[in-house]
């Protein structure tokens, strides 16, 4: 399964091409993964797999540590490489395996700091990422620190295998052949895509506990489905797995209160149990049960960072959603839940928005934030209306699940 779910990453994820160079984001932890990935891809006709580690444990001993002005810096050279690596049409491939709990305790300012310093330095090849110039995509594989997180329960060897079987059933690794029902599981996305693109809705209304909110779309909102296309006309899946269908909401037209269904892993702190309060848009009040500080200091990572820049519908009865795990990782936790995502707009999921600039992005509703954060607020019990240009409210969904 594993060789089966490194196929998926490189063939279907990025989608590797012949002669292209591939940028593999990592923990020293996933190392075994990592070069199984990059087998396949050499074997796919990679021209050069180029790794850049990170560790978990240096990571918190700078935390722990450093003098409060490394928090404030992002070295300017590592952004620079990773700008001319797309500038040169390489793809790229992050492999999370973070520990839910690997900052708890630490300072948020220095937390807040540091994702800022990073927002600013890499605002140039993020715009690239945001706008699919590039193919990119994002796999798990599990840490000790995250599998004991998802199944305190069980003992550390038994804890390992369990996530990996969670993550190859998410990921549809584990049937015979992946790549078919990854085709089938895209042209069932697309039919929702589809119809949500041909009703046109001007806004959508949730109704749940603790939720009741209403978000309008920008005129020339598009909705997305898993599969990508760069600017090569090559596709790719960017989230594996990915079970949602998305698009970008108007800047102005966020009103009501939402409330969190599961927790935010953000920065290697947890945000639990957490509401947000809307006025045309932006994020007037706040509350959380665990993770206020941070949470305030994501809010005020900058103006952008107090609007939405995502939408996205995801059934409540889906492969993830039906483990019953809360995996404190937003790549699956996004997966089981209807999601909203604080911060940046997707520029692709507007009409002609690859080409737009900062200022047409903005005339046409969308916000521009240095950051993204996913946040889960789907439940069993939600509802959500389309509502048409005439004001005529359309099921969308009842209970958790499509209309």
């Amino acid at each position: 399964m594993m060789e089966k779910y490194a196929d998926l990453a490189v063939k279907v994820g990025v989608n590797i091409q012949k002669g292209q160079t591939l940028i593999i984001n990592a923990d020293i932890a996933t190392a075994p993964f990592v070069r199984l990935v990059t087998k396949k891809a050499y074997e796919t006709g990679a021209k050069l797999v180029h790794i850049e580690w990170t560790d978990e444990e240096v990571t918190r001993i700078r935390y722990d540590i450093a003098l409060d002005e490394s928090f404030h810096h992002f070295p300017s050279w590592r952004a620079e490489m990773m700008e001319k690596a797309f500038q040169e049409g390489a793809a790229m491939l992050a492999i999370t395996s973070v520990n839910p709990d690997l900052l708890k305790g630490v300072d948020a300012n220095k937390i807040a700091n540091l994702q800022k310093a990073a927002g600013e330095a890499t605002k140039a090849y993020r715009k690239m990422v945001m706008a699919d110039k590039i193919s990119w995509s994002i796999v798990a594989v599990p840490s000790k620190g995250w599998s004991a997180k998802v199944f305190p329960e069980l003992s550390e060897q038994e804890q390992e295998v369990k996530l990996w079987e969670a993550i190859f059933h998410a990921t549809r690794a584990n049937l015979d052949d992946p790549v078919q029902a990854w085709i089938e599981h895209k042209d069932k996305l697309s039919e929702k895509v589809a119809f949500l693109n041909d009703n046109k809705f001007k806004a959508l209304h949730y109704k749940a506990k603790g939720t009741d909110l209403t978000i309008e779309l920008p005129e020339k909102h598009v909705w997305i489905g898993p599969e990508s296309t760069n600017e090569n006309g090559v596709s790719f899946i960017a989230n594996m797995p990915t079970e949602e269908v998305f698009t970008t909401p108007l800047k102005s037209g966020v009103n009501g209160k939402v409330t969190s269904s599961k927790p935010l892993n953000y920065g290697g702190n947890l945000i639990e149990d957490f509401s947000l309060t809307f006025e045309n848009g932006r994020i007037v009040s706040y509350e959380a049960e665990e993770g206020y500080e941070t949470l305030q200091k994501l809010i005020e990572t900058d103006e952008g960072s107090h609007y939405l820049g995502e939408v996205a519908l995801v059934p409540h009865d889906s492969p993830i959603s039906n483990t019953n795990l809360i995996f404190y990782n937003t790549l699956f936790d996004e997966n089981a839940s209807h999601h909203l995502a604080i911060g940046n707009a997707y520029s692709f999921a507007l009409e002609g928005g690859k080409q737009m600039s900062d200022e047409e992005l903005e005339a046409a509703g969308a916000n521009a934030s240095i950051t993204h954060v996913d946040f889960m607020i789907g439940s069993s019990d939600m509802d959500i209306d389309g509502i048409t240009q005439e004001g005529k409210r359309v099921p969308l969904f009842r209970q958790g699940n499509w209309a």
